[in-house]
């Protein structure tokens, strides 16, 4: 498994804002999902480490994401919510840019597949503060997957994006999912059952459903998601 998580606990305060949360993710696509403040971002922002554990394990490609943090970074791309861009620079410069942290070989080939595979290409010569949300969510895209790691954490990936575009950033996270770990946080059910095979449910910092998506809907009588969802974290 490309990702294992035991016991993981973050306290702020007095507040749990994870409470001893344990999964596993492999290859292909994982729904992560819960209503705001359940510990999604938390549990992505450990993940990669953006922030430490209070308690428990976490690896990432075989890493532990403490004690090996820098190993976990080179395998792992990251897509937050925020979507942190430089606005004034041009989206392949963004790119470039990216690269070159990595170190990347044969950087500008590399560059030109990952513009071709987000549908970039129209947009590639104008600054990421030109874009409309949809493109700047793809350029956020292209720079977690530009140096082709083992596992992808995608928080909200699809957000302000038209039905378009949503088709096209699906069939990239379904083809993405063949060959790698993705974990998909997402407020959009229909995008879960487009595209993912497992899927876990965190409410109040626990998990309360981890199953596929097959056994999840058998065991409800075969409910939508939405309802399972709902039933789960009301």
């Amino acid at each position: 498994m490309s990702i294992r998580v035991e016991g993981l606990t973050k306290v702020y305060g007095t507040q749990k804002a994870v409470d001893g949360v344990s999964f596993s993710a492999g290859k292909g696509v994982t729904g992560f999902l819960g209503p705001n403040g359940a510990g999604k971002s938390t549990t992505m922002k450990i993940l990669t480490g953006f922030i430490p554990q209070t308690s428990g394990t976490a690896s990432v490609a075989g890493f532990d994401v403490t004690a090996q943090s820098l190993e976990v970074r080179k395998h792992i791309g990251y897509l937050p919510e925020s979507n942190p861009l430089y606005l004034d620079m041009y989206v392949k410069e963004s790119l470039a840019f990216i690269a070159n942290i990595h170190g990347i070989p044969n950087a500008d080939a590399r560059i030109a597949e990952v513009i071709e595979q987000t549908g970039l290409g129209p947009e590639q010569h104008k600054k990421v503060g030109q874009l409309s949300k949809g493109y700047r969510q793809r350029v956020g895209l292209a720079q977690a997957m530009l140096h082709d790691p083992e596992v992808l954490i995608l928080d909200e990936p699809t957000s302000g994006l038209d039905p378009n575009q949503l088709i096209g950033i699906r069939q990239l996270i379904t083809d993405l999912g063949k060959t790698k770990t993705i974990i998909l946080s997402t407020h959009i059910m229909q995008e879960v059952e487009a595209v993912c095979s497992q899927v876990i449910i965190i409410n109040k910092g626990k998990i309360v459903a981890d199953d596929t998506l097959e056994n999840l809907r058998a065991e409800n009588q075969g409910q939508s998601l939405e309802s399972i969802f709902i039933r789960l974290t009301n």
